[in-house]
This record gives structure tokens, sequence and C-alpha cells, in this order.
């Protein structure tokens, strides 16, 4: 049997402590993360589609909900859609490295949102997984995305004791990567917390 891959280890970690990791988020977006998600908003039509991946507990998803938007609740761990669904929404199991982002439900979205995951894709799978958020936009399509700012891979082990895979990017090789996507950075922000900063971005495909 082959080794799991990094993604699907962290992945693994995170079904371990969906619950916590829950309570420990709880709570509407404030300062940055608000500000981020505000020019999201601005940014999508009355009434848009976004994809989100890397739902987790679902928090961003209830805000942007709460404005108007549709919004399609994705997650890579079974605990965090669980989650959702106790709470009566509808969570797709989706792996962002092997998964394709579209279906015939949801052909095309206004806009992509992928906060605090990009960061436990493979260095070599990022580039395909910001060009699957590309391709699932419609034309003048938005994305947020975040990255942790560094330009390292390693593993970190949290409070559980369970390992995290981390792949850092410095700005200008994230934004870049974003560009081959054919996604255009149109803003940025950064964040800071106990580990370190980071970056994120507002990116269109037009």
């Amino acid at each position: 049997m082959s080794e799991p891959t990094r993604n699907r280890e962290t992945l693994d970690s995170y079904e371990a402590i969906a619950s916590d990791y829950a309570e420990s988020t709880r709570g509407t977006p404030s300062g940055v993360g608000a500000e981020a998600l505000g020019r999201l908003l601005d940014a999508l039509p009355a009434g848009g589609s976004v994809l989100e991946l890397g739902s987790g507990p679902g928090w961003d998803a209830d805000f942007l909900s709460s404005q108007g938007v549709r919004v399609r609740r994705t997650d890579g761990a079974v605990s965090f859609c669980d989650l959702q669904r106790g709470r009566g929404h509808r969570c797709d199991l989706l792996d962002v490295t092997t998964d394709a982002f579209t279906d015939a439900t949801w052909p095309a979205y206004d806009g992509v949102l992928a906060l605090f995951v990009l960061q436990h894709v493979e260095r070599a799978a990022t580039p395909s997984v910001l060009a699957k958020a590309a391709g699932a936009l419609r034309p003048g399509g938005v994305a947020l995305v975040s990255m942790r700012e560094g330009g390292t891979d390693a593993w970190q082990v949290g409070e559980s004791g369970r390992r995290y895979h981390v792949t850092t990017w410095t700005r200008d090789d994230f934004e870049g990567a974003l560009a081959v996507a054919g996604l255009t950075p149109t803003w940025h922000v950064r964040l800071a917390d106990d580990e370190g900063d980071w970056l994120l971005v507002l990116a269109t495909n037009g």
C-alpha cells in the first residue's frame, strides 16, 4: 500500500479534531478577515454563487449566505461536512487536489473562496488547484484565497498531537502562480497570527 500524501494525512488530522476546531473558530468574521470577505461581496453580482473550498465548520459560508450569496460548501474532511449537515446545510465532500470543482448542478461560479486551506496543499500540486479554481469561474469571476507567507515546506504538530503539512509561499511567487493559473491579483492584505503572516489575495479571471 502506498503512503498517504501530505494532503491526505493533513485531512486525516482534521477528521480527528473537527469539533474542537469548530468551537475554537466559532463566530462571525472580524478585522482583516471581515474586510477581505467584504471585498469579495462587493465584487459579486447580487445573488451570486460562490464555491467555498475547505469550508470547515462553515462560519464564513454562514456569513456569505446571510448576505444573499449562494454558497456551495465543500470540504475534504468528512467530519467537517457532517458538522455542517448537522446544522442543516448541504456540504459536499471534495478533495481540492483530486476532485473537479464543477458538476452538472454547479457548472460555474461567480466566486471561489479558499481561506486557510491552500497552505496544506503540496507545492507541486498548488498550480493545478489554482487552475481549477480559475477554470470554475464565470467570465469576470473573482477568487479570494489565502496563503501562509514564507517559502518552506514543513510539518506542524497541533495541540492534539496530530500533524499538518504546511507549504508557505512568498507573495511574489504566490501571486505569480495565480497569474499563471489565469487569475489576476487586484488586492491583497496581510494577517498576522502567532505563527507568522498570512497573505490574503483577491484576484479576477478577467
